[in-house]
């Protein structure tokens, strides 16, 4: 059974998080920033993972802490899931458009957690979502995921068009990339026999 359910206690936030990865896509996602639950929709409904997020925030202060500590928390809840790697095809790529705008994600299970993000959002935020905080959700998650992560968005006017194709594409991609390889086995998919 790939699931795991991860909580993070801090004085900045409390959040727990239930993944199932061979989910059908269901989501149930209260994190305190609506634009941001949208997000974390995509990446459920589109990578058919099912996803429970609750998060109890300083959002007083402003939405830093609680986007980077959902994105560790579901990093972590990530890497817990899928265990071992054995069997998974361990890459996957996707590219999403949403009318004028067009991103790229590629995603590798690799252990090794980096991201490299090329993405100019055309404005500053998306309802109570700053866009700075895209790059800090997706830092905290590869870091607790052990994964490297390549986003590129090619094209875009429409901020809100920009980060949904991002979170689509990620979605997609991570769909392909924990998807069992029948080919594989129950091997680990690398020639250093770990992952």
């Amino acid at each position: 059974m790939r699931q795991a359910e991860v909580t993070r206690q801090t004085l900045e936030t409390h959040i727990r998080v239930a993944i199932n990865l061979d989910g059908s896509g269901s989501a149930s996602l209260r994190s305190g920033i609506g634009f941001l639950d949208h997000m974390l929709e995509q990446i459920a409904r589109h990578g058919l993972i099912d996803l429970e997020i609750e998060c109890s925030g300083d959002l007083h202060i402003d939405g830093h802490h609680t986007v980077e500590d959902i994105g560790i928390t579901l990093g972590q809840a990530l890497a817990r899931a899928v265990g071992d790697k054995r069997g998974i095809r361990r890459y996957g790529h996707a590219y999403v458009p949403l009318d004028e705008a067009l991103s790229r994600v590629v995603v590798d299970f690799s252990g090794r957690p980096g991201l490299h993000m090329e993405v100019q959002f055309t404005a500053a935020a998306i309802g109570q979502l700053d866009t700075q905080l895209v790059f800090e959700f997706f830092q905290g998650l590869v870091n607790h995921a052990g994964i490297t992560l390549h986003i590129d968005n090619l094209k875009g006017v429409n901020a809100h068009h920009q980060c949904e194709t991002i979170f689509k594409a990620f979605a997609r991609a991570l769909r392909a990339a924990l998807e069992p390889d029948p080919r594989l086995g129950n091997a680990v998919p690398s020639t250093k026999g770990s992952l």
